[in-house]
């Protein structure tokens, strides 16, 4: 008995001793509190710190600022790479504008600022009276095509300030770039920002801000239109308490009278406008003409350059296209991808799926082909451009769905390829392999194109950026989708230097997948600098270095594709299938554009092979031309670079 009666007086001792130093430390707590609150509150600037990637938070922030500036509220404005998180215990007010970069993490420049919360919140050692002098209100800017993960950043900065004992002034409010609302759902929480300020009592002599009475937000959050956190928990389960872009859209009302309204572009209830007046004015800036509410069309520089005489693209030498007859649309401005080589620099809408107002197909067509003839028209009087090369112009015979977005998106998407080849139209389609069902039930076009811009699963989501989860999965059933196509179809792979030019083997375990006729390898264009990519002209490979990428993936394929033609000036080379394509020693890349349109009206089932015709010898792989039509006046612009020397 003795040995068991000594282990239960261990056991008693260890017990009072550890509820002896817990209310030793619920004590020292409590006074350490007590004393925080009863010192004399000193004053001090505000902070506004912004999170930003691509420039927008900052610019909200930087009108936050002018606002309370000229209301005699000053803050410090600064990025949180700036700022040393450390000094958050002396602060009194904090307002944050916070971006959710990709996988709801932030921008780069954000990263130790978030993880130094992060770690702050989760030590016992800090506890929740590191921040209790401190007031803080957090905007999100975000993308709601994401999902879970949208304003991810801004939520977690909310919880992440109040488990350290900070309290909100208002709830985080969440902004939507892709609903075109933003700057509207930013002013009123500003302004309601800048009422709580100056009806708090807290203001210094010199604009500062003081702690002597901490603004009790849920004793007036519900004139305001907020539920208390006590209330939300009561009656959401305990969700966090979040204001949504969808749920105030453009006014504040009482969520919890329920006499929230939703609007979107002045449509109650109903679907909304894709191209939002910030989208429209952004892509007319770029040139782009917008077509009603979701499509757009942009004359192309090799359309301008084949006009004046001076050589089409590599369509024309690839597949013998008439560049100054094509035209280039897209029935769809939204991307489920937001690629690194995108040229709109993110500009378009995303999303996973048609969540907008649908317009016609034949209003599109209708329209599509009168904008780009108006375009046309303005050509009349440049030099080199003939009144027949004119008249052809304001006739297209071409289109390529492939200007902007993902095109294959568009729910009528079979209608409007249908009425272009009524109108003896041709059509090269591009999808970005998210869609493998809309492939699938997409009817015959010219020519069907699949964008492969990386070979592995790893570099696919670092080069694309995709919205969806199963980005993957999405990619390999689209190739295999392509498969089952009977009309022409092709692999489309852009380079990027540094990022996907080493997987020869696994870009050739894919052609397995989808068996495509061509395989156009082309060099990434470098579109200038851009907060949302790091590509520089570094990135960009020469023309050689496509060959040699090229000629090393023909030649992994034991003469199932061989490099049939070449366009230099577009840095761009052609792999065809030679048992298709390669008829007695010739290529058959070409297509005879009659010969389809009357295949489609006939309505019988017909292949690739029904309509191709014979390639030029200028457009061969190797050609002295270089895929040049000799037909065509080669025009080389002097370039006087300041020498070195």
């Amino acid at each position: 008995m003795y040995p068991s009666s000594l282990s239960a007086r261990f056991t008693f001792l260890a017990l009072l001793s550890a509820s002896t130093l817990y209310f030793l430390y619920k004590s020292r707590r409590l006074k350490t509190l007590n004393l925080l609150l009863s010192q004399k509150p000193k004053p001090s600037r505000g902070k506004l710190l912004y999170v930003s990637q691509t420039g927008t938070s900052k610019t909200l922030a930087s009108r936050l600022g002018s606002l309370l500036a000229s209301c005699g509220l000053h803050l410090d404005l600064l990025d949180v790479r700036n700022y040393e998180p450390e000094d958050l215990s002396k602060e009194t007010l904090v307002l944050v504008i916070a971006s959710t970069w990709e996988e709801g993490k932030p921008p780069e420049n954000a990263v130790f600022f978030t993880n130094w919360l992060a770690e702050s919140a989760a030590d016992f050692r800090v506890g929740s009276l590191l921040l209790s002098q401190c007031q803080f209100a957090v905007f999100g800017v975000g993308s709601s095509a994401y999902g879970a993960t949208f304003n991810a950043v801004a939520k977690d900065f909310s919880r992440k300030f109040k488990a350290l004992g900070a309290r909100e002034l208002i709830p985080v409010t969440l902004g939507d770039i892709d609903r075109g609302e933003l700057d509207g759902v930013f002013e009123i929480w500003s302004k309601r920002v800048v009422e709580k300020l100056k009806g708090s009592g807290n203001l210094s002599e010199n604009g500062g801000f003081l702690n002597g009475g901490v603004i009790d937000s849920d004793a007036e959050s519900s004139a305001d239109g907020f539920d208390s956190d006590e209330e939300d928990g009561e009656n959401n389960g305990g969700a966090e308490q979040v204001v949504d872009l969808e749920d105030i859209a453009g006014k504040w009302s009482s969520r919890k009278s329920g006499s929230v309204v939703a609007e979107s572009n002045g449509q109650v209830n109903g679907k909304r406008d894709m191209v939002t007046p910030v989208i429209r004015a952004s892509l007319e800036k770029q040139g782009y003409k917008i077509i009603g509410s979701h499509s757009g069309v942009k004359i192309c520089r090799w359309t301008k350059s084949q006009l004046r005489g001076r050589g089409g693209c590599y369509k024309h030498s690839f597949y013998g296209i008439e560049s100054h007859r094509c035209m280039e649309t897209t029935p769809s401005l939204a991307c489920a991808n937001k690629c690194v080589f995108c040229w709109r620099h993110h500009t378009n809408p995303v999303g996973k799926s048609w969540q907008w107002r649908m317009d016609d197909p034949l209003e599109i067509v209708d329209t599509a082909i009168e904008l780009h003839t108006k375009m046309i028209k303005q050509m009349k009087g440049v030099p080199g451009v003939t009144q027949e090369r004119l008249s052809e112009g304001l006739s297209p015979r071409h289109c390529a769905l492939s200007l902007v977005g993902e095109p294959i998106m568009y729910p009528e998407i079979n209608a409007l390829v249908d009425e272009l080849h009524r109108r003896s139209i041709s059509t090269f389609l591009v999808t970005n392999a998210q869609f493998p069902e809309k492939i699938k039930l997409l009817n015959p076009v010219t020519q069907l194109y699949v964008s492969v811009d990386a070979a592995t699963k790893e570099s696919l989501k670092a080069i694309d950026r995709p919205l969806f989860g199963d980005f993957w999965e999405r990619f390999i059933d689209s190739l295999q989708s392509l498969k089952e196509k009977q009309q022409r179809t092709v692999y489309r792979l852009t380079l990027v230097k540094g990022w996907n030019t080493e997987d020869i083997d696994a870009y050739y375990s894919l052609f397995s997948i989808g068996k495509p006729d061509f395989v156009e390898i082309k060099g990434v264009t470098y579109c200038g600098s851009s907060a949302t990519s790091k590509l520089t002209m570094e990135n960009v490979p020469w023309h050689a270095d496509v060959k040699a990428f090229s000629e090393a993936l023909a030649l992994k394929s034991e003469g199932e594709y061989e490099v049939a033609c070449e366009h230099i000036h577009s840095c761009c080379v052609l792999l065809a299938k030679a048992d298709k394509f390669k008829v007695n020693g010739q290529w058959h890349t070409w297509i005879d554009y009659e010969k389809f349109h009357d295949l489609v009206a006939s309505g019988e089932t017909f292949d690739s092979k029904d309509y191709m015709a014979v390639t030029p010898a200028w457009a061969v792989y190797g050609a002295e031309e270089g895929g040049f039509d000799p037909d065509q006046s080669r025009y080389r612009k002097e370039r006087h670079h300041r020498s070195n020397r």
